[in-house]
């Protein structure tokens, strides 16, 4: 059986009940998007509502992981809850801003700029504006 050639690491911790701190190590792309979806998966069945995605130690990120990333947001959202991106290396960054979901995802430089973030939305269903 081979070994990965980027093999993902994901470690969650909670930070609240509802909100679920998910450190990534590794590369974030179609071949571990998956491992990182069934953490995202899991942590919405156990009732998190808002997600803190530390992506410090990700030197690569591919669509894979950003559609995951906007998947999440779309159905926290509708819980509702939040996603918030914490601590983007430069090249995930690059990639956040180029393709406009940094302007969607809030991007917090620490997981307390993060969590005032939450604690400063409005609780009840986000209605998009028209």
């Amino acid at each position: 059986m081979p070994i990965a050639q980027n093999p993902l690491s994901v470690e969650v911790t909670l930070e609240r009940e509802d909100v679920a701190l998910l450190k990534v190590t590794g590369y974030l792309d179609v071949d571990t998007a998956t491992e990182f979806q069934h953490h995202l998966a899991n942590q919405l069945h156990h009732g998190r509502r808002h997600f803190l995605l530390d992506l410090s130690e990700v030197p690569f990120m591919d669509s894979s992981g950003m559609n995951i990333i906007l998947r999440v947001y779309q159905e926290a959202r509708e819980l509702p809850g939040s996603v918030h991106i914490i601590s983007p290396t430069a090249a995930v960054r690059r990639v956040l801003d180029l393709t406009g979901v940094s302007i969607t995802v809030p991007v917090s430089e620490s997981v307390d700029e993060a969590l005032a973030r939450v604690d400063a939305q409005p609780e009840g269903p986000q209605i998009p504006e028209a």
